[in-house]
C-alpha cells in the first residue's frame, strides 16, 4: 500500500463545545464546521479546517482535526475516555484511491482490519487497522472523496 494523504486527526473529547472553544479561542481557527451526529458510530463529530501552507489565502486549506464525542455508552469512543478522562489524540486518517484494494493489500501484510468498510463523517468509506499493527497509533483509511 502507498501512504496517501493524511487527511484529519481524530482528536477524542468529554465535551465537545468546549473542543470547539479551545480550538477557536485558543489556537485561533477561523473555519469550524456545525458538529454534527453519526449515530451509527456513536458519535458526534466536529471538524476544524487548519490553514493551508499559505494561510487559507488561496481558499485552500490544509489537515482538518475530527473532534469526536461519544453519543453514549456504547460509543467506542467511550472506551478511550474512560482511559483519558480529559481527551486526546485518537487515531490518524490517511486518504487511499481504492478503499477496497487497500483492505486487501493490508490483510496480506497481516495487519488487522476492524470491520469492513463503512461511511465515515466525509460521506466516504473507511475503515481502521489495529494500532498494534500501525506503529501505536489507530489508522483510519478513508478512500478519497471524489471531486464534485
Amino acid at each position: 500500500m502507498k501512504l496517501g494523504p493524511l487527511n484529519h486527526i481524530g482528536v477524542a473529547t468529554p465535551n465537545m463545545d468546549e473542543a470547539i472553544a479551545f480550538y477557536r479561542d485558543i489556537m485561533g481557527a477561523t473555519k469550524i464546521h456545525e458538529p454534527f451526529d453519526m449515530p451509527a458510530q456513536g458519535v458526534k463529530v466536529c471538524f476544524v479546517d487548519t490553514p493551508a501552507q499559505d494561510g487559507g489565502a488561496s481558499g485552500s486549506w490544509g489537515t482538518q482535526i475530527e473532534l469526536i464525542e461519544p453519543l453514549g455508552e456504547d460509543s467506542p469512543i467511550h472506551g478511550f475516555l474512560k482511559t483519558n478522562p480529559k481527551g486526546g489524540q485518537h487515531h490518524m486518517c490517511f486518504e487511499v484511491p481504492d478503499i477496497h484494494k487497500a483492505k486487501v493489500e493490508l490483510e496480506a501484510l497481516g495487519k488487522r482490519v476492524l470491520g469492513e468498510p463503512r461511511i465515515g463523517a466525509h460521506g466516504t468509506l473507511i475503515f481502521f487497522v489495529h494500532p498494534k499493527d500501525m506503529g501505536g497509533v489507530l489508522t483510519e483509511i478513508m478512500e478519497t472523496p471524489k471531486k464534485g
